[in-house]
């Protein structure tokens, strides 16, 4: 196992620089009293993630990290949003049906519970072979409470298909997926197919899919399908018939014990992605989210006990490793709720992991410094003529 260190990038430069650097500093780097003298020895750098391997800070006590067999995992404190240990947090890997978060979280903020929609014939086309349904019914009414309880506790693609409708259309809905995600900074995901099902392209990363549950944490109307471990669901005759939700880590079916403390969110499994889960636990005031993308283990349920791995190792570790990243850290607007003033990141960028903001400071900061270092001059000895 590699265990990354936060790295000192070493600038050798300039008083044209440093002055520059001074200049774009925040006000809490300034001197003066009750002023910060420097980075925290604690901060990891942003970058850190985007190394491979496995990347957890451990202080004098802490437990040692799970040896899991996923190719992407990784474990955060979702009130702070602190990221406790990670592997291949960045590593772009099909999502399967936990892209579903994203999708709730896109959609759901435009189409009030309480509505009522007769499904159209079309509204069900184009739903891949193999799909997960919960059984929507043509020309049947459903309030969209009952979609989302098909799309959380059955991972129902049918109801993907008609809130995606109401929504504005399958690639419209695509469309503002991404532009929801690179809001919350979330980089490494592409969206093709709304409901998570496999497609060309189609990708996210762990620490994506951990933003979008964090995020969704934030939404009493979210938080509550993702922990519901039961529903009833409209029948095609007018009755209803029982659902339960397909996590196991949340209801403990087909022998997987429930784990205390979880509140969601979701899992997915296609034959391309794999098993993939994203789980948030609450204990002792303190709520964890861990995401875990298609381990190697000829386990069937191998994805929920290395969530729970994860989870009980990150709060016993809780307080005793140093942060190896932010999920905030890619943001393109203050952390909050799910819909909180978010812009979406310019396209330019979205593809480019080492183009961080940091390399515009050193620029902005040798200009500035150049600028500064002119007017000084010229204030002390005039203007300067050139031939």
């Amino acid at each position: 196992m590699t265990i990354g260190f936060a790295s000192r990038a070493a600038v050798s430069g300039c008083v044209l620089c440093a002055a520059g650097l001074l200049a774009l500093a925040p006000a809490a780097a300034t001197t003066g009293p009750g002023a910060d003298p420097g980075p925290r020895t604690t901060d990891a750098p942003a970058s850190l993630l985007y190394r491979p391997g496995t990347h957890v800070r451990p202080r004098a006590g802490a437990p040692e990290v799970p040896d899991l067999s996923a190719r992407s995992w990784l474990v955060a404190d979702a009130g702070t949003g602190t990221v406790l240990a990670a592997h291949d947090a960045h590593r772009r890997l099909p999502p399967a049906s936990t892209l579903k978060t994203l999708f709730a979280l896109t959609v759901m903020p435009a189409l009030p519970s309480g509505i009522r929609h007769r499904v159209d014939p079309e509204e069900l086309e184009g739903i891949g072979p193999g799909s997960s349904l919960v059984g929507v019914a043509e020309n049947r009414t459903y309030r969209v409470s009952d979609l989302w309880n098909g799309v959380f506790l059955n991972s129902g693609n049918d109801a993907v298909h008609v809130l995606a409708a109401l929504n504005g259309g399958w690639r419209v809905t695509a469309e503002r997926m991404e532009e929801k995600a690179r809001a919350l900074g979330a980089r490494d995901t592409r969206v093709k197919s709304p409901d998570g099902y496999d497609a060309p392209g189609q990708v996210s990363s762990a620490f994506d899919l951990t933003v979008f549950g964090r995020a969704g944490l934030r939404s009493p109307e979210f938080a509550e399908y993702c922990a519901r471990a039961e529903a009833v669901f409209p029948a095609r005759d007018g009755g209803t018939y029982p659902i339960v939700n397909t996590n196991r880590l949340l209801t403990g079916a087909d022998g997987v014990a429930p784990y205390r403390g979880l509140i969601g969110v979701k899992n997915g499994y296609t034959s391309h992605a794999g098993n993939t889960l994203v789980a948030a636990a609450r204990r002792d005031g303190r709520t964890l989210v861990a995401t875990v993308m298609n381990p190697r283990s000829d386990d069937g349920h191998a994805v929920y006990e290395e969530a729970r791995a994860l989870l009980d190792w990150g709060f016993e570790a809780a307080g005793r490793v140093d942060p190896v990243g932010s999920l905030d850290a890619l943001r393109s607007a203050p952390p909050g709720g799910p819909e909180a003033n978010a812009v979406a990141v310019p396209a330019s960028r979205e593809d480019d992991p080492d183009d961080r903001p940091v390399w515009w400071t050193v620029i902005g900061a040798g200009l500035l410094g150049g600028a500064g270092v002119a007017v000084y001059l010229r204030l002390r000895w005039g203007p300067v003529l050139k031939d």
